[in-house]
């Protein structure tokens, strides 16, 4: 039920060099604030490539500003090989303080990168802060092992710039799944500001997508945004050559970020098996999940969100580089019950991913095998917002003032 609140502004920050995991999570936020609140108007931020290639509720508009990849080894890079770094990263600097200074928002919402990408955000979050702007940083469950993370934030002077500028830190998890903090000296007031909202619930579309060849049981394999996701996709077509027996149906989208030459020769090596389809990228993946029999992924957090969500049995594979969040998520999922794991070191032996696809396709869904399972997260982060725009603060700042 859409609640009509006054007209609130609120603006979002995705740096996006990376696969799809930051807008994809920005635009879920976004569609269900505007759901839910009449009054609402969100405006994003990205630097995804493709970010106008999904599909945004009505009240949810989008910024594009200049795209820069990061590589496998932890460097950046400029989409455009005539603009060096430096210039790419002065302009989208330029163009959010401008977006920040024109749309005034009432809420500023930055994802993952407190400060931003090279710190580009920190002038507008201090700007911000001065006209009153209340400012949160989203987190996901997991960041990164927490010597990386805490060696990468000790070099910009990260947790004082949050505890300095931000009014509240959202986790996007439940307290009991895992603190994305966990190991690193958190002071006292930057804890009090932290909110664990829970995982944040995906559905199906309302809109029906059009008759094609995708009927009936199949398991999907997906890899996000796919510039990471060739072993994964290698090792699933080998597992199916690998044993005759595995005849269960697979759809694989590849990711729209998968190179060229890598893209090529996975479609053609699946060729050889009628069991396997294979799609470059569909921008309504919870369709796709929802009518899956089961998933096969590297475990990114909005996979796992919408494994969750649409109660699919699933094997997750993840990723070890550049970050370790998606081991230490799938570890932690393994423990709870809710996910079966593969190690990234195992799956390239054909005959025993085979196995683990075969004892997926009867293995029980996450509701049975955590019962007490619950996803929450939209529904808190519509509580929380709801009593900011009647006027009701975080709870740190009435201490502080009183």
């Amino acid at each position: 039920m859409s609640e009509g609140l006054r007209d609130a502004r609120i603006l979002m920050y995705s740096h996006d060099t990376f696969g799809l995991g930051h807008i994809r999570r920005c635009m879920t936020i976004a569609n269900h604030l505007v759901e839910t609140f009449q009054g609402a108007h969100v405006l994003i931020i990205s630097g995804a490539t493709i970010a106008g290639a999904f599909d945004y509720r009505s009240r949810v508009d989008y910024v594009k500003i200049p795209s820069v990849i990061k590589l496998r080894n932890g460097d950046y890079t400029s989409m455009d090989e005539h603009i060096n770094l430096e210039e790419t990263l002065e302009m989208r600097q330029a163009i959010i303080r401008q977006t920040a200074e024109s749309f005034q928002p009432d809420i500023f919402i930055v994802d993952k990168e407190p400060l931003g990408l090279r710190r580009e955000v920190e002038d507008t979050l201090v700007y911000l802060k001065s006209r009153g702007t209340l400012l949160v940083l989203g987190l996901r469950d997991v960041m990164d092992a927490p010597h990386l993370l805490d060696a990468e934030w000790r070099r910009n002077d990260v947790m004082a710039k949050i505890d300095q500028l931000y009014d509240s830190v959202w986790i996007y998890g439940p307290p009991d799944f895992y603190d994305p903090l966990t190991g690193l000296d958190v002071p006292p007031s930057l804890r009090r500001k932290m909110n664990f909202v829970g995982f944040l619930q995906r559905k199906a579309w309302t809109k029906k997508m059009p008759a094609t060849s995708r009927k009936g049981d199949y398991v999907l394999v997906t890899t996000g945004g796919g510039g990471d996701g060739y072993d994964l996709v290698r090792d699933v077509i080998n597992a199916y050559q690998s044993d005759p027996t595995l005849t269960e149906r697979a759809l694989i989208v590849l990711g729209p970020y998968m190179p060229g030459e890598q893209r090529n020769e996975l479609i053609e090596s699946a060729r050889q098996h009628d069991c396997l389809e294979v799609i470059e990228f569909d921008n309504r993946m919870e369709d796709l999940i929802s009518n899956a029999k089961a998933i096969v992924a590297m475990g990114g957090y909005n996979t796992y969100c919408e494994i969750l969500s649409f109660d699919k049995p699933a094997l997750i594979v993840p990723r070890m580089v550049p970050r370790q969040e998606q081991l230490i998520r799938a570890m932690r999922a393994t423990e709870l019950g809710l996910v079966a794991m593969l190690h990234p070191d195992h799956s390239s032996d054909g005959p025993r991913l085979a196995a683990a696809i075969k004892s997926l396709l009867i293995r029980q869904p996450p509701s049975v095998t955590a019962p007490h399972h619950r996803l929450e997260g939209l529904t808190n982060l519509s509580a929380i917002v709801r009593e900011w725009l009647e006027g009701q603060k975080p709870d740190y700042l009435s201490v502080v003032e009183n």
